[in-house]
C-alpha cells in the first residue's frame, strides 16, 4: 500500500458521521508516533505538514517517511500539504507524489480564492489528488501565517455554496470560531453556521484549530458535518515539554533516542485521546 489521498477516508467519515484527524507531523519521530497510535487503534489517518515543515524535512524525505508507514502498516494513511500559499510549491508537490494538498487563499478577496483555488483544482485533479480550501479566515498563527483575531472573518454559508460550486474542491475548511495555536479565551463555535454550511453543502467539511476545543464542542460539530479535525499544538507542547522535564533530571544526556522517547510516549498518549474522540478508531478501511 501507498499513500492515498483524503477523498475516500473523508467521504466514509461523512457517511458514517465521523472525523478523520488530521495531526500535524514534523520529523520521523512525529511520524511514528500519530501513524502507531492510528495501527493500534485501526484508525485512518492523515498525516498534516505544513509548508515550512515540508521545507524543514524535505519534501522527497516527509514522502518517503510516509510511504515506508504504509508499506508497515495496514491502514489508510494521507499525506496532506497544508495551509500553502504558493500554487508553484503546490505543484511540485503534487509532481513529487503528495496525494493531498490545502491551497490557502482565504486573505485574498473572494473572486481571488476562486481564481487560485480553481487552479490548483485543476492541476491536482489530474493526477488523482484531492483540494481543501479555505473560505473565511481563522484567527491566530498557522505555521508564518498570522491573523489577528479582528481580521478573522466566519464562512458565509450562501457564499460556500457558490465557491464550492466554482472550485470544485473536494473538502472545505469552514471559519466557525476556531483559531490556531493557543486560545486566549474560551472559544465560542457558532454551531447554527456550520449546521447552515453543511445543510448547502455536500463535500467534507474540516475544522482547523481543533487544539484547546473543549472534547464536547469538538463531538458536537462532528454531529454537524465536519469530517476532518486538525490538531498541531496539543501534540507539540506535550512533546516539547516531556523534553525539557527529562533534561531537567538526566542534564548530561546526549543521545537523542533517550532524550526524545519521553517526547513521543507523551505525544502517542494524546494521539490516541485525539483518534478517539473524532470517532474514527475502528473505521480504517
Amino acid at each position: 500500500m501507498s499513500i492515498v489521498s483524503t477523498k475516500e477516508m473523508l467521504l466514509d467519515a461523512k457517511k458514517r458521521k465521523y472525523a478523520v484527524p488530521a495531526f500535524n507531523i514534523h520529523n520521523l519521530e512525529t511520524v511514528q508516533v500519530v501513524v502507531e497510535a492510528a495501527a493500534e487503534l485501526y484508525s485512518p489517518i492523515i498525516l498534516a505538514a505544513t509548508p515550512s515543515t515540508v521545507k524543514y524535512a524535505g519534501p522527497d524525505y516527509l514522502l518517503a517517511i510516509a510511504n515506508v508507514a504504509t508499506a508497515r502498516y495496514n491502514i489508510p494513511i494521507a499525506l496532506h500539504l497544508d495551509h500553502s500559499e504558493d500554487i508553484d510549491y503546490i505543484k511540485q508537490c503534487i509532481d513529487l507524489g503528495y496525494k493531498s494538498v490545502m491551497i490557502d487563499a482565504s486573505h485574498d478577496p473572494f473572486e481571488e480564492n476562486i481564481r487560485k483555488v480553481s487552479e490548483v483544482v485543476d492541476y491536482a485533479h489530474r493526477f488523482g489528488v484531492t483540494v481543501e480550501a479555505e473560505l473565511g479566515r481563522l484567527g491566530g498563527q498557522e505555521d508564518d501565517l498570522v491573523v489577528d483575531e479582528k481580521n478573522s472573518i466566519f464562512t458565509d454559508p450562501e457564499k460556500a455554496v457558490e465557491f464550492v460550486e466554482i472550485t470544485n474542491i473536494d473538502s472545505l475548511a469552514v471559519a466557525i470560531g476556531t483559531a490556531h495555536g493557543l486560545y486566549k479565551d474560551k472559544p465560542k463555535l457558532d454551531f447554527d453556521r456550520l449546521e447552515r454550511i453543511n445543510q448547502l453543502i455536500d463535500i467534507p467539511l474540516v475544522l482547523h484549530g481543533a487544539s484547546g476545543i473543549p472534547d464536547k464542542d469538538v463531538r458536537r460539530s462532528i454531529e454537524l458535518g465536519i469530517t476532518k479535525v486538525n490538531i498541531a499544538t496539543e501534540l507539540k507542547i506535550p512533546f516539547s515539554n516531556a523534553v525539557k522535564q527529562f533534561f531537567n533530571e538526566h542534564p548530561e544526556e546526549s543521545d537523542p533516542r533517550k532524550y526524545l522517547t519521553p517526547g513521543k510516549d507523551a505525544m502517542k498518549k494524546v494521539t490516541i485521546e485525539k483518534i478517539k474522540l473524532c470517532g474514527s478508531d475502528g473505521k480504517a478501511l
